[in-house]
């Protein structure tokens, strides 16, 4: 049974009211994401608004955090309020269909960051459970919906930071780049050096590349559960045991 909260180096992550509870692929997109320039930051999904304090903690940037559930925006409520970063983070209770429809024509320049952690099982049996389905299925936000409010909220030399697996981020590319999102990196996540890939984090811009980056991230080093030096070197600032 998974803990009823994770602490973190700064801040504590409660997350018994929520299906999806942190994992550590989220928070390798969370740590993984480039913030050095970034002002203006969306995270699309927030669920216990784990991405956004990860962010909040190395940035000095106004982070947007949207959920549509009731229960992951009553925890990440508390989560955020909570931490030392409260005074960055806005929380929003909506779709992110409706957040981005009302702020459509405004003369707000967009995100510099946008990041999601969204859910991924586009066409596939669900959970007899309806939150964790909310959380894991596309029901309520399909690749064409989040990309379109990416589109719509993203400025011109933004990025897009988004987590999935390896199936569905090629879905994602290919309708990314058919609406004008172009792949400029790649990070392809293994357990262990004997695993395959189980999770793509996929940086995507306004601006046409010639080529996108590749790089690969082993979390536990080969025939061992130690971790490996470049996912301890990763996660130094937020995992209590580094």
């Amino acid at each position: 049974m998974p803990k009823s909260y994770f602490q973190f180096k700064q801040f504590i992550i409660y997350q018994d009211k929520c299906a999806m509870k942190v994992c550590t692929d989220a928070c390798i997109l969370g740590a993984y994401a480039e913030v050095a320039e970034v002002n203006k930051i969306l995270d699309i999904g927030t669920g216990t608004g784990l991405l956004s304090l990860m962010l909040a903690q190395r940035s000095k940037a106004t982070i947007d955090a949207v959920e549509i559930d009731n229960d992951a925006h009553t925890q990440a409520k508390v989560n955020i309020t909570e931490s030392p970063f409260a005074d960055s983070i806005r929380l929003y209770h909506q779709s992110i269909q409706d957040f981005s429809q009302q702020r459509s024509g405004s003369e707000d320049k967009g995100y510099d960051l946008i990041i999601s952690n969204p859910p991924f099982y586009q066409n596939s049996l669900q959970s007899p459970d309806h939150q964790t389905n909310k959380a894991l299925h596309a029901a309520t936000l399909t690749f064409d919906e989040l990309l379109d409010a990416v589109m719509s909220l993203l400025s011109p030399d933004g990025q897009f930071i988004v987590l999935l697996p390896p199936f569905e981020a090629q879905q994602l590319a290919t309708v990314a780049q058919k609406k004008g999102l172009y792949l400029c990196a790649k990070l392809l996540i293994r357990h262990n050096p004997q695993k395959s890939v189980f999770r793509h984090i996929l940086s995507f811009s306004k601006m046409p590349v010639s080529a996108y980056t590749e790089d690969i991230l082993v979390i536990h080093e080969k025939n061992t559960s130690g971790y490996s030096d470049k996912f301890r070197l990763l996660l130094s600032d937020y995992y209590t045991i580094f």
